[in-house]
């Protein structure tokens, strides 16, 4: 079987980076095909996904002007209007609040499957070709642009390939771009609890010597016996201290997570399951191989403790968006290899600073050491207190 016509871009990879660049691409009225491995399950209002995001307000600019975000809106989100971040080891808090920061909300708390069902809704409107489900097989490349094989015999022929396919990219893999790997030998611990004492609709994050511990409030659909009080942990531990603790009876486990919240907020009851994924951090050596562009953990994965990732991932698609919008308005070739390129630096540069920076963060919180616990605390109370670094920090995180 095989299907030829000349595309402007194949996307392998259906996540949300993925589906958004394709949607992204096809709105400025590229032809374009996006390739995914599995059809993506429908978002239902029963089912809490585990998988979720500190959404910023950049990326919710993106998905407005995608057509997208008042269907993610109305599906399920919770914003969040302050921020705490404390340490274990002593020294006042860092906070962060929306009114003291002229801002509505800090950002959005929104489930991974809320975001791909509301772009994958739009995809075939906007007239995405979607190969679904399929792979990417094999790849040729020359300066006119790309050849990609699907697993089922499909070709298709772009001027350009852009993998947004994970951190195990396939594609990446054939355009012959290695990555550099630093695995934390920790794991991320999710679950749904419900708190004794309300979190006010903000997000706590307390620094222990094993790694952070996050609390991110959560929508409880009008249920009055969670609401203010339902949220999405996200613990940082040692790989075999997170599977003890994914392990351990809910008494106890609901023990241990009031005792690593310092008491803050109450007693905790499990309102879910828990699951765990592994850390790491891992960078592509480039981001453009010929005709092909990495993005998303395809290019970069990084440490969640500041909730980066998928909003760097986003950032990949408004950069390449500014790209294509700009070269239409001048009339130029949008994807030249010189644009390409450009891009490319821009984009590695500001993904390898951001990881680098957690892995930072990580390392001197994650740490008993006597000199790094002295200091660490003091340093979150001094940022505290100064505002225009607290200003500059969130302005930061929200892609502002």
């Amino acid at each position: 079987m095989s299907r030829r016509g000349r595309l402007d871009a194949v996307i392998a990879g259906g996540g949300v980076v993925g589906a958004a660049a394709a949607l992204m691409l096809a709105r400025q009225g590229w032809q374009v095909a996006l390739v995914e491995p599995k059809q993506p399950p429908a978002w239902q209002r029963a089912v809490r996904d585990l998988r979720v995001f500190a959404f910023a307000p950049d990326n919710a600019a993106l998905l407005q002007e995608l057509g997208v975000w008042g269907d993610v809106c109305a599906a399920r989100v919770q914003p969040y209007r302050h921020m705490r971040v404390w340490d274990a080891a002593g020294g006042d808090a860092l906070r962060f609040d929306a009114d003291a920061l002229g801002q509505q909300q800090l950002g959005w708390i929104i489930e991974n499957t809320v975001l791909v069902d509301a772009l994958w809704r739009a995809l075939p409107q906007a007239g995405v070709r979607l190969h679904c489900p399929a792979q990417v097989a094999t790849l040729e490349q020359d300066s006119a642009g790309v050849r990609v094989g699907l697993d089922d015999g499909v070709q298709l022929e772009a001027s350009l390939a852009i993998a947004a396919d994970g951190g195990n990219s396939a594609l990446r893999t054939l355009a012959g771009v290695s990555v550099e790997r630093r695995d934390y030998h920790q794991q991320g611990l999710v679950a749904f609890v419900s708190s004794q004492q309300a979190h006010g609709f903000g997000c706590w994050q307390r620094f222990l010597p094993t790694g952070p511990v996050a609390l991110l409030p959560f929508n409880a659909d009008g249920d009055a016996a969670l609401d203010g009080r339902l949220g999405s942990i996200v613990w940082t531990l040692p790989t075999e201290e997170a599977q003890r603790l994914r392990e351990l009876d809910g008494i106890h486990f609901e023990a241990e997570l009031a005792q690593a919240f310092g008491g803050e907020l109450g007693a905790f009851t499990l309102q879910s399951a828990r699951a765990a994924f592994p850390l790491a951090r891992q960078l592509a050596t480039s981001l453009l191989a010929d005709r092909v562009l990495l993005m998303g953990d395809a290019a970069h994965v990084v440490h969640p403790l500041a909730g980066q990732g998928v909003n760097l991932g986003l950032r990949d698609v408004s950069a390449l968006h500014a790209v294509v919008r700009d070269g239409q308005l001048r009339s130029a070739d949008a994807v030249s290899d010189q644009t390409l390129a450009r891009w490319a630096r821009t984009r590695k540069s500001e993904n390898a600073v951001n990881a680098r920076a957690f892995e930072v963060i990580n390392r001197v919180y994650s740490n008993d050491g006597l000199l790094p616990t002295f200091l660490r605390g003091h340093a979150l109370g001094i940022a505290g207190r100064l505002p225009p670094l607290t200003h500059a920090l969130w302005r930061h995180a929200a892609g502002l």
